[in-house]
């Protein structure tokens, strides 16, 4: 085999390395079976291994198809001369799990070439996957209710969100532009965040408090000029401390 920087790479420079891998493992292989590019069987066991350029939507669906007939799939392709292990790819390695496919690298060097199995296949465990991100889901749900107001537009990017956290600083700056200088219990006994008030003033990560006095807040300029910029959220607290 020629020097991959010297050869375009096709499809079928991974059948040999991955034949050989698989045959070192006890399966008989054959290639290009009911329009299979690889099955393998060992004691009852089928096994496909579709081979591809890149990793694509059309190869996920093709692999997922083969696991009409398969008892384990998994796709192949050159491993990419970058590898990046950021969020997408994970992101990417968490759908391949999910599916229950495997993933494997073909590693050209030279006129040698080495199988990498990058995911195995076996059973998603849907079970551990949802107990591992428990706390994430929390988080999703706790912020849902923390948001008395829809006022986000799904797809949206480069906007500034409405938050849970920001719709308590809405609050709070309602609470403070209404009825004046407060202290944080004063302000959970109108009803904000019991948790959240003292952090959010303290912090004053918008900038639109100040310390007027020991333990007492005020709105600032910028807060009031916010609470225009949100008007319809401010309106929705102003009504409700009117009531």
């Amino acid at each position: 085999m020629e020097d991959s920087k010297e050869k375009k790479l096709i499809e079928e420079d991974l059948y040999k390395p991955v034949h050989d891998f698989f045959e070192k493992q006890g399966y008989t292989v054959r290639a290009e079976v009911d329009h299979c590019d690889v099955t393998a069987i060992k004691d009852e066991i089928l096994l496909i291994v579709e081979l591809k350029k890149n990793l694509t939507v059309g190869l996920l669906s093709q692999a997922v198809n083969r696991q009409k007939a398969a008892d384990i799939v998994y796709m192949a392709i050159p491993k990419p001369q970058k590898m990046k292990a950021n969020s997408k790819w994970k992101d990417i390695c968490y759908l391949i799990k999910r599916l229950e496919l495997g993933l494997i690298f073909v590693n050209f060097k030279g006129n040698e070439a080495f199988v990498e199995v990058a995911i195995e296949a076996k059973s998603f465990d849907f079970a551990k996957s949802k107990s591992m991100a428990k706390r994430k889901r929390n988080h999703i749900i706790k912020e849902m209710q923390g948001r008395n107001k829809d006022l986000n537009v799904g797809g949206s990017k480069g906007k500034k969100l409405v938050t849970s956290y920001r719709e308590n600083s809405i609050f709070i700056a309602c609470c403070l532009n209404k009825f004046g200088p407060m202290s944080p219990k004063k302000l959970r006994e109108i009803g904000t965040d019991c948790k959240k008030t003292v952090s959010i003033l303290y912090k004053n990560y918008y900038g639109w408090f100040e310390k007027k006095s020991r333990g007492v807040y005020e709105i600032n300029d910028e807060g009031k000029k916010n609470l225009e910029v949100y008007e319809e959220l401010a309106n929705y607290y102003y009504e409700k401390l009117d009531k």
